[in-house]
């Protein structure tokens, strides 16, 4: 029950075409070990009514058909009780001490339960990358949140580091790099000032 449609459109695709953009979802490899995330689904927007219809249309035919859907409403800010999609309708509704905030639950007519990760829309498109390979690794093992916490650590060491690469090029740019080697040879003593001593019965 693979399906992986991870894509960056082109900002004219999006502005000249008259079909919906494709899915960004990816799913966990069939037959690999249960998880606490099924996988990871990258919607464009908070808008479950707009979004709903894709993702079920995607998901129908690989695990039966989709009839509840939950959410935590702290990402949601509206939340339909029902959403019409192809060829019924889905019924949403939501948890929210019980529900992850970054998670989805489906449940099928026929297969049951399943989850998945939902990556906030405004995420860059390396750090989604990221996320959805994580999500469908058959090694996983982190809730949905615990999977965006480490995602922001990641990103965060990667801006520090490319922030500090950055201002050691600028250093070495302006001298610095010529100026530190000078200074390390210099006499310890000739930075410090000396005071001094007066003689006895001054």
């Amino acid at each position: 029950m693979t399906a992986t449609m991870f894509d960056k459109p082109a900002v004219e695709d999006r502005t000249f075409s008259s079909s919906p953009p494709p899915l960004r979802l990816q799913l966990a490899a069939p037959g690999t070990a249960p998880a606490l995330i099924d996988g990871a689904w990258w919607p464009r927007s908070r808008d479950l009514t707009a979004e709903l219809p894709a993702l079920t249309a995607v998901l129908d035919p690989l695990w039966g058909r989709i009839t509840h859907v939950t959410v935590n409403p702290t990402f949601w800010p509206a939340i339909p009780r029902k959403v019409p999609v192809q060829g019924h309708v889905v019924k949403v509704g939501w948890f929210k001490a019980e529900q992850d905030p970054h998670k989805l639950l489906l449940l099928s007519y026929t297969a049951g339960r399943w989850d998945l990760l939902v990556i906030p829309p405004e995420t860059d498109a390396v750090t989604a990358a990221r996320l959805m390979t994580t999500a469908s690794d058959p090694g996983r093992s982190l809730t949905a949140s615990g999977l965006i916490q480490e995602a922001e650590l990641f990103r965060d060491a990667a801006e520090a580091a490319a922030w500090d690469s950055a201002r050691e090029t600028v250093w070495d740019s302006e001298g610095g790099h010529d100026a530190r080697h000078t200074s390390s040879h210099s006499p310890v003593g000739a930075a410090i000032g000396r005071v001094p001593i007066p003689a006895p019965g001054m």
